[in-house]
């Protein structure tokens, strides 16, 4: 059954033949995200073994082989070291996959999307010197040192304003612990909104990913200048957390609970911004692999601040000034 949703998928939604008119044009429409943190670290290893080998693999590549081969995310590190041992074989998948290779190119595509932005070459300053890294240079939401407890709470029943999914994790934590954009991107959308509280929403600077984080602090919900229209770093403070929200009044504590509200909106059409299109994943397991990578923040007259500089380098070259 799995199988054949995916095939309707592809059918509908990937170009593979041509192009098509502005108005026709063919784009994903269904993503299921349902890797585990156990398969993206797997992944992200060999990928970053790999990129001093004469044959560097991306990891993306090899999730979308894994899941070509053993269907959606229903796979562990096992199957993730069988499929890159795969592609470092002298064909391309389009050889040896025959047929299959429209499954993994809407993994590819799908995959990608959700994690294109999170892994790469980056520089972090210590000590007055930069150090140039590859792998993850995605943060997680909250800056360390503050503590936090989730669980896999995507799809359950909200109810506030009118019956609808949980488009996100919950992030259990502290009053005012600071948060942290994932990538780097635009400030999107920021302010009140009677369902997320003082919220900020950031599109990532390909356009694929919108980052959504709610339910900000009474009275001091962001990091202090911080404005629509900004670009921000990955890591960099952009709020703190609260229990703003439910309510058509700003500035109202009407969450029982002190929590960041934190979700990934996938963008493959501008129609999916708002509206029946839209693509929310479930990002658990993602936050579980961001937990690795926490920003530090230093605090000085109540604001947060990242305490180590940091560039990413697949955006501009390092500038050392």
């Amino acid at each position: 059954m799995r199988r054949c949703k995916l095939a309707l998928c592809l059918l509908l939604c990937l170009a593979l033949a041509g192009p098509a008119r502005a108005e026709e044009r063919e784009y994903i429409k269904w993503v299921d995200f349902d890797l585990s943190c156990e398969a993206m670290s797997a992944a992200l290893e060999i990928d970053q073994r790999s990129r001093e080998q004469e044959q560097p693999l991306s990891w993306i590549d090899i999730l979308a082989l894994a899941a070509t081969r053993q269907g959606s995310g229903r796979f562990g590190p096992k199957a993730v070291r069988a499929a890159a041992d795969e592609l470092r074989q002298d064909d391309p998948p389009s050889v040896f996959l025959g047929s299959q290779y429209r499954y993994f190119q809407y993994w590819q595509q799908a995959y990608g999307a959700v994690l294109g932005g999170l892994a790469g070459s980056y520089a972090v300053q210590v000590d007055g010197q930069w150090r140039p890294s590859y792998g993850l240079k995605a943060f997680s939401p909250v800056a360390a040192g503050y503590w936090y407890a989730h669980y896999d709470d995507f799809g359950q029943r909200r109810s506030y304003g009118y019956s609808r999914p949980h488009l996100g994790n919950d992030l259990l934590g502290s009053l005012g612990s600071p948060i942290c954009a994932v990538e780097g991107g635009v400030v999107e959308a920021l302010g009140w909104n009677q369902y997320g509280g003082w919220r900020v929403g950031i599109r990532s600077h390909d356009g694929l990913r919108y980052w959504y984080y709610a339910h900000l602090r009474k009275g001091h919900p962001y990091a202090e200048g911080l404005r629509e229209g900004d670009e921000v770093q990955a890591g960099q403070v952009i709020g703190y957390m609260g229990r703003t929200g439910y309510s058509t009044a700003e500035d109202t504590n009407n969450i029982e609970v002190v929590h960041l509200h934190f979700g990934l909106q996938l963008i493959f059409d501008e129609s999916q911004k708002d509206g029946s299109g839209e693509i929310w994943v479930d990002v658990y397991q993602l936050v579980r692999l961001l937990e690795r990578h926490r920003c530090t923040v230093s605090l000085h007259n109540g604001e947060a601040a990242r305490l180590y500089p940091y560039q990413d380098l697949d955006r501009r070259p390092l500038e050392t000034n």
